[in-house]
């Protein structure tokens, strides 16, 4: 188990994880057609990252140093509530990166040597994440058994096309989740109460090259960019990211209140640099600017609450479980109509943000 002796009186234990929804998933993908891709349009972009990696110039930056050696009982009970569950979601996160790369990097190693290096050292960047936030969540009294995690979560499959999208979102909301604040923190010091946020600079640096990575992966595909099943799994997956970083962001909005940050805004600013991001690799983004987007993705958010608060009300099981389908139904016809919003072509945004 992954841990370090807790900074205060308290005996670290180990962190049972509260599923629902947004609870990070752990995946799995069809080696074999990975082992397949034709990797000639991009090949020497990936040859230039992979040197990058190889460099690996944070490799000094994820040490703990005497800032961590304090008491953290000083926080309230509010704040520290949100931060370790934000701690726990984040580790969960980047375990499972850690775990899909390196099964990458050792199914490939044989049929495309250049995707299992770079798999590799992504899985290297991921498990190093890990195992800081693990340490972080021991400073209050919690530990991750992540080789337990690793045997006993549920592991869905996802065809490498799915794989491709999701992560390069999910590598590109990350790296401006991260910067966003580490840039705030910078302008109001008093708001950070918490050694971690100082390294979110370097962070955010290794979420921006795996994204990158699977940029050139996606632009590898052409059949992944320019056709019109395409522009519907874009649209597709964008609106899967924003709408799961909404309800996730308000469901931490303590976290963010202590950081002196307001969710709704915060959320909406991650949003806009993410789409304007995505408009330089997918053919299509989403109109982010239509006066319902915000708006339904916020009933959404406003619905997962009352899922959340049903989960602590003492109704009859079966009434539980009507009710959450009826909230979830709800759900997702506020997302159907934002998926039938007309999209914006990516090259009038891509022209406007270069």
């Amino acid at each position: 188990m992954i841990s370090s002796p807790p900074s205060s009186t308290e005996v670290a234990t180990s962190k049972a994880i509260q599923e629902n929804l947004l609870t990070p998933r752990f995946y799995t993908t069809n080696f074999d057609v990975v082992a397949s891709l034709d990797l000639t349009p991009q090949q020497r972009q990936l040859e230039v990252m992979l040197a990058e990696m190889q460099a690996d110039y944070n490799r000094h930056h994820f040490v703990r140093d005497e800032s961590f050696n304090q008491s953290w009982e000083h926080l309230d009970e509010v704040t520290r509530k949100a931060f370790i569950d934000y701690l726990e979601r984040s580790c969960v996160s980047e375990f499972s990166g850690f775990l899909l790369f390196k099964e990458l990097s050792r199914k490939l190693k044989q049929r495309s040597p250049l995707l299992a290096e770079i798999f590799h050292l992504m899985a290297r960047d991921e498990a190093r994440h890990a195992g800081f936030l693990n340490k972080a969540m021991a400073d209050f009294g919690y530990s991750m058994d992540l080789g337990y995690l690793a045997k006993a979560r549920t592991y869905t499959f996802f065809p490498i096309e799915w794989i491709i999208y999701t992560v390069y979102l999910s590598e590109k909301i990350g790296y401006w989740r991260y910067i966003i604040i580490y840039r705030h923190l910078e302008q109001h010091p008093e708001h950070s109460f918490y050694p971690l946020f100082k390294y979110f600079e370097s962070w955010c640096q290794d979420e921006n090259r795996h994204g990158d990575i699977f940029k050139a992966l996606l632009h590898s595909q052409p059949h992944l960019v320019n056709t019109w099943k395409a522009k519907l799994w874009m649209r597709f997956f964008l609106l899967m990211v924003f709408a799961t970083h909404t309800m996730t962001v308000h469901e931490r909005s303590g976290f963010y209140q202590a950081l002196g940050l307001d969710a709704t805004e915060f959320d909406r600013q991650v949003i806009e640099k993410t789409n304007e991001t995505a408009a330089r690799a997918f053919s299509v983004v989403l109109d982010t600017q239509h006066p319902s987007f915000y708006r339904r993705l916020q009933q959404c958010s406003d619905l997962n609450q009352q899922i959340l608060a049903i989960h602590q009300s003492t109704r009859p099981q079966f009434l539980k479980r009507l009710r959450k389908v009826l909230l979830q139904l709800a759900i997702a016809g506020h997302l159907l109509r934002l998926y039938l919003l007309r999209p914006v072509n990516a090259q009038a945004i891509w022209g406007t943000v270069r």
